[in-house]
């Protein structure tokens, strides 16, 4: 059993073999951090209760601010269309009122003084449904795409999404991890440094 134990602690502590545990630690990172962040995420969040009371007071009244601007705004340009850039008549809605109404209250509330973490929550679920929605408009019948482009892209649309997002974000980190969100970044420090660096 020793010799075992011996001859097993020799190849662990190999620097041939460095490289293969950096990549096997580093899959036990990457699981062991999935089940941090998922399985007691309910116990912490008894136990933050008040922060979460908080966030959600914050992201309702932000959501509901945002909603009577851009309902106001909305009325106002209906009976008030701007000269420039509305083709409608007073009482119409016109083509671009959605778009200014949304900038108004997008600035207005989420855009003017602090960015606080639900905010930004909220700004980034916004703008990752807007890219995901225009794909589809891009590929839509009657798009700028031609037909079997955009059959090809509807099959690999998802597989080409992810991979992108994946390839952007670990590169990003590589290079520029300053630009990361902070606890992504420790996040990824955790999962992808920790185990031991390759390159």
């Amino acid at each position: 059993m020793d010799s075992l134990k011996t001859s097993i602690d020799a190849t662990i502590l190999n620097p041939k073999y460095s490289e293969l545990f950096a990549l096997v630690k580093a899959a036990r990172n990457g699981a062991v951090y999935g089940a941090k962040v998922r399985f007691p995420h309910a116990l912490v969040l008894r136990e933050k209760l008040r922060i979460i009371i908080k966030a959600t007071r914050t992201h309702a009244r932000n959501l509901a601010t945002f909603a009577l601007i851009y309902k106001t705004a909305m009325l106002v340009f209906r009976y008030n269309p701007i000269p420039l850039l509305s083709t409608s008549t007073p009482g119409k809605e016109g083509s671009y009122d959605a778009f200014l109404a949304g900038l108004i209250g997008g600035y207005t509330v989420f855009g003017r003084g602090m960015q606080s973490s639900v905010n930004q929550q909220i700004v980034i679920y916004v703008f990752a449904r807007v890219v995901l929605a225009l794909a589809k408009l891009s590929v839509a019948k009657g798009g700028v795409v031609p037909r079997a482009v955009r059959d090809k892209a509807t099959l690999n649309a998802w597989p080409v999404f992810s991979a992108l997002s994946w390839g952007m974000v670990m590169w990003l980190f590589r290079w520029h991890p300053d630009t990361i969100q902070p606890s992504m970044r420790s996040s990824m420090n955790y999962m992808y440094v920790s185990p031991g660096s390759i390159s």
